[in-house]
């Protein structure tokens, strides 16, 4: 972000277009707090001034509330693509629910910000969660002959 000789900011063009909430946030808050300690500054009493070391430390600490946000949101991308790569890994496996009531081979799944549905072949819905079985395929089933 540059910012002009008239005191407003322009961004670049080459930025990306998908800017997360949090990230805009983020900056909306960095630059009111700007705009905040000029204000300081402007109106502070001429014979007790803020002390210079109290607004930098102020200046750092919003500084580092700003790079939190950001790691978060890469983190959070991160998180996606290890789901995206852990959901594919589930196509033409079979699964069975965690509770033991459905099963069947994958066929497709979807994922959500909270979690992975798997459908399978015969159209049944699986919650990938703690406590499901995958296999490569199909358990043989066992029958006794007397």
């Amino acid at each position: 972000m540059a910012v002009g000789a008239t005191g407003s900011a322009t961004t670049t063009q080459n930025t990306t277009s998908t800017t997360s909430t949090a990230q805009q946030k983020a900056t909306l808050n960095y630059d009111n707090f700007l705009q905040l300690l000029i204000a300081q500054m402007k109106n502070q009493d001429p014979t007790e001034p803020v002390d210079a070391s109290q607004q930098m430390a102020q200046l750092a600490s919003f500084s580092q509330v700003e790079q939190t946000i950001q790691t978060n949101t890469k983190l959070d991308t991160l998180l996606a693509s290890s789901s995206l790569t852990q959901a594919s890994s589930y196509v033409g496996k079979y699964m069975t629910s965690a509770d033991g009531t459905t099963a069947g081979t994958v066929d497709s799944v979807k994922v959500y910000s909270d979690g992975i549905i798997a459908t399978t072949t015969d159209g049944k819905s699986i919650l990938v969660q703690a406590g499901i079985t995958v296999a490569d395929q199909a358990p043989k089933s066992t029958t006794t002959g007397s």
